[in-house]
C-alpha cells in the first residue's frame, strides 16, 4: 500500500500535525501513517511531563492539538468535573490533567492509534518521486509525503563535570528524563538537583515533598522570571516578519538563542520555592559545580555540599537529531542546511519534494516558539495550508 502521509515522531509535533491533516480533510487515518518507538501518541510527553510532577502547562488554553483554538475550553465547558483547578492564572494556562484529557478525546475521535507503528526510522529513500521509509522493525514502508516531526528529546545534555564524574565510575548521576531514573521515592539522599529552570524547579519541588530538609537546588545565575519561555509577540507577524526578511540564517540562529527564555520561570514557580526555603525544606544555591568526587559536589564560590544523589535538570543538546540516518538522506537529496545544521526549509516548511519538518527542525523559519506547542499548531498550519 502507498500511504499518502508518513510522519517521524508522534509527539507533541506530528500528533499535532496528524490531527490537522486529518480534520482538514487532507488525508483520512488509512492512508495516513506515525513512526515512532514508542507505545502510543504523546507517550513520551506524558511520561515526562508526569515524572517532575507539573500542575499546569506554560502555555495558555488556546495552545493545544487540535485545530480549532478554542477546542480545549469548549471540551472543559462540555467534560467539567466542576474542579476551578482546570486552568490557571490570566492565560488561562490548563492543567496537565485536563490538557492530557483533552488530546486523547482529539486521538479516539479521529481514530489516530489506528495509524500508529511502533518502531524507529533506520532509513529514507526515494524513487520515482515516492518515499521508501525503512524501519527498525525490518518493515518498508511506501508514501508520498514525509513528514519530520523528531525532537532532541533523546540527545540529554550533560555538563563536563558530570562526564567526567560518570567517567570515574559515580553512578549516582541521573539526568532528570534519563530512562534509568524511575523510581524517584527510592533516590538515597541528600539530593541536589542541578538547574534553575523551570524542570529543575518543578523537581524540586517534587522531591521537597518526598524528601524535606534534604534537597538542594544549584543554579548558575538568580532565577529568570517570565510568563512564557519567549515573548508573546512571537506568535505573530509582529516578530516573525522581521525574522524571516534575515536572510543570514546565522542571523536567525542567534535571533532564537536571544528571543529564547532559557533557564527561566513563571512567577509562581518562584514563589513556591521561597515558601519552601522559609520551611526549610530545600536550599537554593547560586553558584557553579567545578567538579563531584566521593559524594561531594565542589562548587566555585562555596564550601563543597554532600550530595548522595545528583539530579540534572540541564536540558537537552541543540545538535541535529537522528544524525545516522538523516545525515545520508541529506547528503543524498542535496538538502539545504544552515551553519547550524539545521534545515533551510520553504515558508510552508517544504525541505525537499513532498518533504516537510516540524518541530525543533522548523526553527530556522518558524522561529523561537518552533519547539512549542505554539509552535507545532502554527507548523501545522503552514503546511496544510499550502497543500
Amino acid at each position: 500500500m502507498i500511504y499518502d502521509w508518513l510522519i517521524v515522531g508522534g509527539g507533541i509535533q506530528g500528533t499535532t500535525l496528524a490531527t490537522f491533516l486529518v480534520k482538514e480533510r487532507k488525508t483520512s487515518i488509512d492512508k495516513l501513517i506515525i513512526v515512532d518507538p514508542h507505545e502510543e501518541p504523546l507517550d513520551n510527553w506524558k511520561s515526562c511531563t508526569e515524572k517532575i510532577s507539573m500542575p499546569y502547562l506554560r502555555s495558555p488554553s488556546v495552545h493545544h492539538i487540535d485545530k480549532n483554538p478554542f477546542s480545549l475550553q469548549s471540551f472543559v465547558n462540555s467534560y467539567s468535573t466542576g474542579n476551578e483547578a482546570e486552568f490557571y492564572g490570566r492565560y488561562k494556562r490548563p492543567s496537565l490533567q485536563i490538557f492530557n484529557k483533552h488530546c486523547d478525546h482529539i486521538i479516539e475521535d479521529i481514530g489516530l492509534k489506528n495509524s500508529w507503528i511502533k518502531s524507529k526510522v533506520v532509513k529514507i529513500k526515494k524513487r520515482n518521486r515516492l518515499w521508501y521509509v525503512y524501519l527498525a522493525t525490518n518493515e518498508m514502508l511506501v508514501c508520498r509525503n514525509v513528514v519530520l516531526a523528531i525532537g532532541v528529546g533523546n540527545q540529554l545534555s550533560f555538563p563536563d563535570w558530570a562526564i567526567q564524574a560518570k567517567n570515574n565510575n559515580q553512578q549516582n548521576i541521573y539526568h532528570i528524563f534519563d530512562k534509568q531514573l524511575n523510581n524517584l521515592e527510592n533516590l538515597e539522599m541528600p539530593i541536589s538537583i542541578i538547574g534553575g529552570g523551570i524542570t529543575a524547579v518543578h523537581i524540586a519541588i517534587k522531591l521537597s515533598k518526598l524528601f524535606p530538609g534534604s534537597i538542594s537546588l544549584i543554579k548558575r545565575h538568580p532565577f529568570r522570571v517570565f510568563d512564557f519561555d519567549s515573548d508573546p509577540s512571537w506568535l505573530g507577524p509582529k516578530n516573525q516578519y522581521s525574522f524571516r526578511k534575515l536572510t543570514d540564517y546565522h542571523e536567525r540562529r542567534e535571533e532564537i538563542k536571544n528571543a529564547r527564555n532559557r533557564g527561566s520561570i513563571p512567577k509562581e514557580l518562584q514563589l513556591k520555592i521561597r515558601m519552601l526555603q522559609a520551611k526549610n525544606k530545600i536550599i537554593v544555591i547560586n553558584d557553579s559545580v567545578t567538579h563531584y568526587k566521593d559524594n561531594f559536589l565542589y562548587l566555585e564560590k562555596q564550601p563543597p555540599i554532600l550530595a548522595k544523589t545528583v539530579i540534572l535538570a540541564t536540558g537537552f543538546q541543540t545538535s541535529l537529531p537522528e544524525k545516522e540516518w538523516l545525515e545520508p538522506l541529506i547528503q543524498e537529496q542535496k538538502l539545504k542546511c544552515a551553519q547550524c545544521g539545521y534545515p533551510i526549509v520553504s515558508h510552508c516548511l517544504q525541505w525537499g519534494e513532498n518533504l516537510y519538518v516540524t518541530g525543533a527542525l522548523a526553527e530556522l523559519e518558524v522561529g523561537p516558539i518552533a519547539r512549542n506547542i505554539s509552535g507545532a499548531r502554527q507548523a501545522a498550519q503552514l503546511i496544510v495550508k499550502s497543500l
